[in-house]
């Protein structure tokens, strides 16, 4: 008798929350159509894992060329421990709202509700909506630099530009953005956990295959310039690395999980970060092994060389295939914020989420905004640049400080007690990464602006 009384309490549970949340007041278009709660936490797994198991992983052995062996392993492992911890307490800070009948769904209503309205318009809104934002920019352009790579071997002498290949991409993507719901691209993200396994052991088999021969350079894990030079690529790679450790939808993908939450984002981030950890640390490591300091800003330029393949050009095909399907889904998850704004925006939650009145609009926006992520991307082939300057603004605050500062802010802890100081030095000490980084930045962008033409083929 005790197990149906049990599963019946959380059923209700379920239900009653659920209703509590389709009668909130604050509850518009946006949240209530792609912010549903339904999933398991397994599904929160799904969605964690795409949004940072990603295919900037590759650049990892890049970010080592900066380091060297001791620095670059330091660094990935501080990056892990510190990201795992700041996300379990975002999730504790959102569950204990949740006990209290405040149920937070998105990073501008935690900002809102524990720092006042100001946080959320002036600084926590818009720095999510760039990081977010420049992710469906970097997607179409990451997916163009592949498929191009792909034509290029097969056709040597081929006339197609990168922006031909963006454009291609972002019609997939034009595809994609149309489903309805974060909840709705659960089997999409399983998926998405598969592929980043499967090009990630690709990357590495192939890394220690060449490693293995005399067919890639010889091995020099010297650091490269003069002192300067090695000073900014230091802040450099560590942006690199907490960029790729970056999130910034947690709250989003804790509101899709079905009331009640408590334990579930802790599981998730589990299967996550198992994943996590193998991609990571195996692409860096062989990768940097097998290159050293001649390792690419995308470790699957280097498996090339002077055009000819230094693996069978089935393996390359094929690491590029699960590359560009897992980028779609990349950039489909980090479109879901700007969906919840264009839906707050233009949608009627007192209507059917079916219906004309929000279908129509729906397929307009979703369209126009990836459509113009697209065009800017062909647009601006450099854009990588561009995306440092805004992970140092925005991974930085979202990912590894504003976690902290909701947690003190939330529970204040005793000043005496570890908790309070160890997250008020993550606070510290990521603030000034933050702002180290976006000087090194721009003072790349400024370097590299003499490179800098519209729709360059690149």
């Amino acid at each position: 008798m005790l197990l149906p009384r049990s599963t019946a309490t959380h059923e209700t549970e379920n239900h009653n929350a659920s209703e509590q949340l389709h009668h909130r007041k604050d509850i518009g278009a946006g949240t209530l159509f792609v912010l549903k709660s339904k999933g398991t936490w397994m599904h929160c797994g799904y969605h964690l894992t795409t949004s940072i198991v990603a295919p900037p992983l590759l650049s990892l052995p890049y970010a080592f060329t900066f380091l060297g062996w001791t620095t670059g392993i330091l660094c990935l492992v501080i990056g892990a421990l510190v990201s795992f911890y700041s996300y379990n307490l975002l999730s504790l800070v959102l569950e204990h709202h949740a006990h209290l009948g405040n149920r937070q769904l998105r990073f501008g209503d935690m900002a809102r509700g524990i720092l006042g309205p100001r946080w959320d318009r002036f600084f926590v809104g818009p720095i999510q909506f760039a990081v977010c934002y420049s992710a469906e920019v970097l997607c179409p352009l990451l997916g163009g630099q592949c498929m191009k790579a792909m034509y290029l071997l097969s056709n040597p002498n081929g006339s197609m530009k990168l922006y031909q290949f963006v454009v291609i991409f972002g019609c997939f993507m034009l595809i994609l953005a149309q489903i309805p719901s974060f909840h709705s691209l659960r089997h999409i993200n399983l998926v998405s956990l598969v592929l980043c396994l499967a090009y990630s052991a690709c990357a590495t088999t192939a890394s220690i295959y060449i490693g293995n021969t005399s067919k890639g350079p010889e091995k020099d894990y010297s650091l490269k310039g003069d002192t300067t030079n090695r000073l900014f690529g230091i802040f450099n790679a560590i942006a690199i690395i907490a960029t790729t450790y970056g999130n910034g939808i947690v709250p989003e993908i804790q509101a899709t999980l079905a009331p009640p939450v408590k334990g579930k984002m802790f599981k998730g981030l589990c299967v996550c970060y198992a994943v996590l950890i193998f991609t990571f640390f195996s692409v860096a490591i062989s990768g940097y092994w097998a290159f050293g300091n001649q390792a690419a800003g995308l470790i699957l330029s280097n498996f090339v060389d002077n055009g000819k393949p230094l693996v069978p050009k089935w393996f390359i095909y094929m690491t590029n295939i699960f590359t560009i399907t897992q980028l779609s889904a990349v950039g489909v998850v980090y479109l879901q914020p700007t969906n919840v704004v264009l839906e707050q925006t233009f949608g009627d939650p007192e209507s059917p989420e079916f219906s004309p009145r929000n279908v129509i609009p729906r397929l307009i926006s979703r369209s126009l905004a990836i459509i113009t992520a697209a065009t800017i991307a062909a647009m601006l082939p450099f854009f990588g640049d561009i995306n440092s300057l805004i992970g140092a603004f925005g991974f930085m605050p979202l990912d590894f400080i504003l976690p902290v500062v909701f947690f003190n802010v939330t529970f204040k802890p005793s000043k005496r007690s570890l908790i309070y100081w160890l997250n008020v030095t993550i606070a510290v000490a990521f603030s000034a990464l933050g702002a180290i980084s976006a000087v090194a930045a721009v003072r790349q962008i400024v370097l590299d602006a003499k490179t800098y033409r519209l729709f360059a083929n690149v």
